[in-house]
């Protein structure tokens, strides 16, 4: 197993794949871990949740290098990713004793209440688009409600997830809590219908969903997946459209546009979609592809040719099925998988770049002459993960994102982001459960009640 610089096409490092016999023996070890990290209080696991968010923020610089070297991502991005896990683990470490506390009900018993218990050890199958935050959104959750993890990480981020793995040893917490595991998708069922293993979480393509959730099934396991999505953005006629366009842009090429919840559809009405495309076309022109370490780069390489080649063909079965290019759509020379920032118009059913998620920096145009119009589109898609809209109208917009978007996230007047405080998710292709916020640490929990008479 290699992990590749898509820059450089340099080895980065390389690894054998764990035995069976391997993986059975860390996940006997883990689940013994369990049985003591159950019991500690949230207090001290707390110290050791701080310690390993002081520990991200030291190696910071380093760890946005391993990032980049394995995947591709512009440096100042991958210092931005390991700020974030250090502010979801401190998030954790203050706030889950408060989200898992005892609470009371009443009734006819002396006493009652709910009580929330972890679940034993959890498998989180994580993808390499963000390689520390994935994992951090579900580790620091789910070992401070006093879980155990094992992660599976993307072949191409294996220092990554070995990485996490001493991070979380080096800050003191308990041996055995959270271990990676190096092994081929194809091996993971085995590792699901271990007894030991309680419940999976994945984040990934929406197949890999499919496939994870019948695995977890078929052994009656809790799942909680995170899968693709091809986030729709509404231009009202009222918005700021210069703003909306900067935003637009930004959300589109947040790295390198490999992201499930990056913003790909941006619907505007006719009597702004003039401006929104030529402002919009402007600035993904503007954006700089190049080395991910050079801070004038705004867009890196894609994480693999494959993937590069794969969002291509996409674009170019679109272009003969009468799709426009106003922008890109060409392979760059070179070896590194660039793929420039690319702009699609007349995108109709039927093409690829209309019912497809397009993993990587190219925007689809639609002229709209209605809102009903628009909404109408922008749900007309499998997936359902976050959505947009550009409004001056502050209450249609609410009123549009409660009831007219079919989206797990709806953000007004800016782009779609996680944030450890809100619940994160979809809806339809784009998988269920959530993560963050205090939902997000109650997925793998056991709802227990408790009645006194």
């Amino acid at each position: 197993m290699q992990s590749i610089n898509p820059y450089t096409a340099n080895v980065v490092g390389e690894y054998k794949d764990y035995s069976p016999a391997e993986v059975d023996e860390i996940i006997q070890e883990t689940d013994r871990a369990f049985q003591s990290w159950k019991q500690t209080s949230f207090e001290q696991r707390s110290v050791f949740m701080k310690n390993l968010q002081s520990r991200l923020i030291e190696q910071k610089e380093d760890l946005a290098h391993l990032i980049v070297s394995e995947m591709g991502k512009v440096k100042r991005e991958a210092i931005g990713e390991i700020e974030k896990c250090a502010f979801v683990c401190g998030f954790y470490a203050e706030n889950a004793a408060s989200f898992l506390h005892n609470e009371p009900v009443k009734t006819e018993a002396s006493e009652s209440y709910i009580s929330y218990q972890p679940l034993g050890t959890i498998l989180a199958i994580m993808p390499w688009n963000f390689p520390f935050w994935q994992v951090f959104r579900f580790l620091a959750p789910a070992l401070m409600a006093g879980n155990t993890g094992i992660l599976k990480h993307s072949s191409n981020v294996t220092g990554c997830a070995l990485a996490i793995e001493r991070l979380v040893t080096e800050s003191g917490f308990p041996g055995n809590v959270f271990r990676s595991i190096v092994i081929s998708s194809k091996d993971i069922k085995r590792v699901i219908n271990n007894p030991k293993i309680k419940a999976v979480t994945l984040t990934g393509s929406t197949p890999a969903g499919r496939s994870v959730a019948s695995a977890a099934g078929e052994a009656l396991k809790k799942s909680v997946l995170e899968l693709g999505g091809s986030d729709p953005y509404i231009i009202l006629g009222d918005a700021d459209v210069k703003s909306a366009a900067r935003l637009c842009v930004a959300s589109r090429l947040i790295n390198a546009g490999q992201s499930c919840i990056g913003a790909k559809r941006f619907i505007a009405v006719d009597s702004v979609y003039d401006q929104f495309r030529d402002e919009f076309v402007r600035l993904m022109a503007a954006a700089k592809y190049g080395d991910p370490v050079d801070p004038e780069t705004s867009v890196g390489p894609l994480a693999r040719t494959d993937l590069r080649d794969e969002l291509h063909q996409q674009v170019e079965k679109s272009r003969e099925m009468g799709a426009t290019i106003l922008l890109g759509g060409y392979i760059p020379e070179g070896i590194a998988p660039f793929y420039p920032p690319t702009v699609l118009e007349n995108v109709v059913p039927g093409m690829p770049a209309y019912h497809e998620e397009l993993f990587g920096p190219v925007a689809v145009l639609f002229r709209v002459k209605m809102e009903e119009e628009a909404i109408r589109i922008a749900n007309d898609t499998v997936f359902g993960l976050g959505a947009g809209i550009y409004t001056s109208d502050i209450e249609k917009g609410k009123l549009m994102a409660e009831r007219g978007l079919e989206a797990g996230c709806v953000f007004v007047n800016d782009f779609v982001k996680s944030d450890p405080r809100l619940p994160f998710g979809g809806i339809k292709e784009s998988g269920y459960g959530r993560e963050l916020s205090l939902i997000g640490i109650r997925e793998f929990v056991n709802v227990k009640t408790i009645v006194v008479k």
